[in-house]
């Protein structure tokens, strides 16, 4: 699969400590911001970056992800303009891991094959399609890997062991473990939960496991990380951008140095986790 990706989780597990994934929607609230948001995640500490998608019909985003695709498909955002955007990082960055994440939707409209050329040709590394099982892998899934781009799978609390199997057979890059049901943003699970689970899907796959939902601070990134190979963090990040913004939603001199600042917080608890587990 990609190097960046396969490179970045090795480098990670040399260090001894969790990869922090941020995410972001993509041309939230405006492209120029996006892209300075962009830019600033890996500086701040974001070892992976999950780029959003916008949609209109987002089934599985809380409140505060659907407001963020509102808000970029208002200020004109495409999946065009969203594969432009990581163009234009990768100007800056060749390092950082990129994944896409949404719905399927608006790539079966862009054409999966010219999708994929052009994903490839801006740099992505991979895909989370939240609303593609894995009995649909011929879509995209498989073309996807064929073209040397990951393909990213949600593993649930309710992912059963005789599930499990099924979900990770074309999965790669890492393991999505959505530590609970229900919707983005929502309270945080339990950690001894978390690391039972993490435990139970590595018996099946050597990919690592990076976990999400909930993650808000610091703490919490340091308590999830101290069993998970990564800490995914969106609801968080899109709401400090939101509250950046003016009243009619454009973005102010605060709003990029206000993800960098909480994003900075959160890697200090994602650099920390192993000691507490080591402890």
């Amino acid at each position: 699969m990609t190097a960046r990706m396969d490179k970045r989780f090795a480098a990670l597990k040399a260090e001894g400590r969790p990869a922090l994934v941020t995410y972001f929607m993509g041309g939230d609230p405006d492209y120029e911001t996006s892209l300075g948001i962009m830019k600033a995640l890996p500086e701040a500490g974001a070892d992976v970056i999950e780029l959003g998608m916008p949609f209109s019909d987002p089934m599985a985003d809380g409140p505060a992800i659907q407001l963020a695709g509102q808000r970029a498909l208002k200020a004109g955002q495409t999946l065009k303009k969203t594969l432009q955007l990581a163009a234009d990082f990768r100007k800056v960055d060749a390092d950082t891991p990129i994944v896409m994440m949404g719905y399927y939707n608006p790539i079966y409209i862009y054409g999966v094959e010219k999708f994929l050329d052009d994903a490839l040709a801006a740099g992505i590394d991979g895909l989370i399609v939240v609303d593609l099982p894995p009995e649909m892998d011929d879509e995209l899934c498989i073309p996807a890997i064929r073209k040397g781009i990951n393909f990213i799978r949600l593993a649930t609390p309710t992912t059963d062991d005789k599930r499990l199997p099924a979900v990770l057979k074309n999965t790669t890059g890492f393991v999505y473990y959505v530590s609970m049901n229900g919707i983005t943003g929502s309270a945080l699970p339990d950690p001894s939960l978390v690391s039972g689970a993490v435990t139970r899907i590595k018996q099946h796959t050597d990919l690592p496991v990076c976990v999400g939902f909930g993650v808000k601070t610091a703490e919490h990134a340091k308590l999830i990380g101290a069993a998970a190979d990564g800490v995914v963090v969106g609801t968080a990040i899109v709401n400090q951008i939101a509250t950046s913004l003016t009243k009619d939603g454009k973005a102010t001199a605060d709003t990029i140095q206000a993800v960098a600042t909480l994003v900075r917080g959160l890697s200090t608890g994602t650099r920390s986790a192993r000691l507490v587990a080591a402890e």
